[in-house]
């Protein structure tokens, strides 16, 4: 008689399979991004010429860009998105082709599958599982981009959301800090309910 359990331990020898490439793969990105004038690596794999320490891969966090960096960057980016658009045959329910870019929460899950495509297709000696986890990231991405703005953005022009925007409010901001983080013996979620 076959053991039941032999199915559910393969495939958890291939996770760790899996995590150990992708422990070493982080490993190699935070080498490369630890080393101060690492020439930067465009879209095409070709030096660029820059300064840039960003290793091919790595996250960008677009505020945290330099100014100097962020215009190079962003033609980049946008040239992959609309690269990416075009390849996987997007429609407007899928991305916004007027105005994705002026969706906040688009660009930043744009640029996470952005940089997880530079990693999983730059890597040479990855054994072929991160371009297969890529696409499989690449189709939930998707999915909640077009659930992002509720289909609002989807007959050829932008609308914005009606929304309170909560950075803006510092009476707001003072309210939270005031009341405290949570423990505090303040009421927040972790204080015991009074029987």
């Amino acid at each position: 008689m076959p053991d039941p359990l032999g199915p559910l331990f393969d495939a958890l020898e291939s996770i760790n399979g899996e995590l150990t490439g992708f422990a070493a793969r982080l490993a190699r990105l935070e080498d490369a991004g630890a080393v101060r004038g690492a020439p930067k690596q465009g879209a095409s794999g070709e030096d660029s010429g820059s300064d840039s320490a960003r290793a091919r891969g790595a996250p960008v966090v677009w505020h945290k860009v330099k100014e100097e960096e962020r215009a190079e960057l962003w033609t980049e980016f946008s040239a992959w998105v609309i690269r990416m658009a075009d390849t996987y045959e997007l429609t407007t329910e899928q991305l916004p082709h007027a105005c994705w870019w002026e969706h906040g929460a688009v660009v930043a899950e744009l640029t996470a599958l952005w940089t997880g495509w530079e990693s999983a297709f730059g890597n040479e000696e990855d054994a072929a599982a991160g371009p297969y986890l890529w696409h499989d990231a690449w189709a939930r991405g998707i999915e909640r981009i077009g659930r992002s703005w509720l289909g609002e953005c989807t007959n050829g022009y932008h609308q914005t959301k009606s929304r309170t925007v909560w950075g803006t409010d510092p009476a707001y901001r003072k309210k939270i800090i005031d009341a405290g983080p949570p423990g505090a013996g303040n009421g927040g979620p972790d204080t015991p309910k009074a029987a």
